[in-house]
């Protein structure tokens, strides 16, 4: 056993303080983290759009048949509950009583409310607590405890956890289990870098946390409640100064990455074997989500694409101004669009080159696309069933005119179209593929040398002790 690693209460039970991080849209479920709890940790079921079975074990494919997306939201809020609801029944039977199995939300996913009464009210007794990030889910803590579940809210910062702190989860401080620090240069999946950090500047975790821990005890919360590290983290020995660490208080370990490459992982074969040969800068923090938040992904032919799309893009005004004095003649079928000279001989560049489509931006830009990746674009917007809160891709927002008000924006992708097609079967190299940074350790770390695919069971012993 790894020196100073002790068990933690939490639950009413002993569990070692590792948490299986929950990976959205079927990347996490039964069998993963069934088998993490079973092991003595922490398992935790993905409550985003998770699989549900017909009465012979098929996964039911989730097909909308609603004509107006505010119909197909309804259909996906029932896809989400009922499939989460099956996860956690069945990862509680795997679990055997041990450990404890959590769920995991995304705030800004569609429905999040909803769909997290409508899971909790059907697994009372099974599941633990409740982690949730990807914006500020001020609600978690009252919908928690009107359940008698524990919450874990991710924060990114100590600024974030005060203002949650302050404004709700003051009122239900004693269901507050845990607060997930989740590094934003690190975390596979979306993160929380805000506006005024750089993401091309990582900064060391140990002072934002440290910040963190501070905040929390301004607030009167114990010691005892841990912060969970998450993003980044491999080796327990890497982080040996902070266990025991008084300056830290409690401190648990959450790991996303690693728990990807077991025999219970659901995700297909060809989404394991790429990851053991990723290279260091394999993974690209970027910012094509339609969330709008910074995420991080495999920088496959997926992302490249859109990438070298976004790099396809001139702005232009609406009559002749300042430097845009000449008239866009490619692209725009008869519409006057007023752009400079630089930007007018770009543009009939990329339309020689079989890019003879511009769509409209948010931002008065237009991005270059051929005829059919305009196609799928198009039809990717008008199949929209509401999967975010708010949408930039589609425009789509859960509001009285399910609209942002903005522009759809050509340069970002359905995001639960590609989620739900990698983690069945889809090509890897043409879906997103979230990851975190230190993926490419799966290429490094002897414990997979010669193709070694470990059990849950195997790899929570390896971690615990330090490797």
């Amino acid at each position: 056993m790894f020196k100073g690693l002790r068990p933690i209460q939490y639950g009413g039970r002993e569990v070692w303080p590792i948490i299986e991080g929950g990976k959205g849209v079927a990347a996490t479920n039964h069998m993963s983290s069934g088998a993490w709890a079973a092991a003595g940790g922490i398992g935790t079921v993905s409550a985003v759009n998770a699989d549900s079975y017909d009465p012979e074990g098929k996964i039911i494919p989730q097909v909308y048949r609603a004509l107006t997306r505010r119909d197909r939201h309804e259909e996906l809020i029932a896809y989400a509950i009922d499939g989460a609801v099956e996860q956690v029944k069945r990862a509680f039977d795997i679990s055997g009583g041990k450990g404890a199995i959590n769920i995991n939300v995304l705030w800004e996913m569609g429905g999040a409310q909803r769909v997290l009464h409508g899971v909790l009210e059907r697994t009372r007794g099974m599941v633990t607590g409740v982690t949730c990030g990807a914006g500020m889910p001020y609600k978690l803590s009252e919908i928690a405890a009107s359940y008698g579940v524990n919450y874990l809210p991710i924060v990114s910062s100590a600024r974030a956890f005060s203002a949650l702190w302050k404004r709700a989860y003051s009122k239900a401080a004693e269901w507050l289990a845990a607060v997930v620090y989740e590094d934003p240069w690190l975390a596979g999946g979306h993160n929380g870098l805000s506006n005024a950090e750089d993401p091309k500047a990582p900064q060391d975790p140990y002072p934002r946390v440290k910040a963190l821990r501070e905040t929390m005890r301004e607030g009167g919360i114990s010691d005892d409640v841990p912060i969970i590290m998450a993003g980044g983290v491999w080796y327990l020995r890497d982080w040996n100064d902070w266990i025991d660490n008084p300056e830290l208080g409690q401190i648990a370990f959450q790991f996303g990455t690693r728990p990807l490459l077991t025999l219970e992982s659901p995700i297909p074969q060809a989404w394991k074997d790429k990851l053991t040969v990723l290279e260091p800068g394999d993974i690209l923090l970027h910012r094509f989500s339609p969330t709008g938040f910074y995420s991080s992904a495999v920088r496959n032919d997926f992302l490249r694409n859109l990438e070298a799309r976004s790099e396809r893009q001139i702005a232009f005004s609406m009559e002749a101004a300042g430097d845009h004095q000449y008239q866009l003649d490619v692209g725009v079928k008869g519409k006057s669009f007023w752009v400079t000279l630089g930007d007018l001989h770009r543009a009939r560049e990329w339309y020689g080159l079989g890019f003879t489509n511009a769509l409209k931006t948010p931002d008065n830009t237009l991005v270059f696309v051929d005829t059919d990746e305009m196609k799928v674009i198009r039809k990717d917007q008008a199949d929209c069933m509401g999967c975010l809160s708010q949408c930039a891709f589609s425009s789509w927002a859960d509001n009285e005119n399910n609209s942002t008000g903005r522009l759809a924006d050509p340069r970002s992708f359905c995001i639960q179209k590609t989620l739900q097609d990698i983690v069945h079967g889809g090509p890897v190299d043409n879906n997103l593929m979230f990851a975190g940074h230190a993926a490419f350790k799966f290429r490094q770390d002897p414990f997979y040398s010669n193709g070694f695919v470990p059990t849950v069971k195997q790899l929570v012993d390896r971690i615990l002790t330090g490797d």
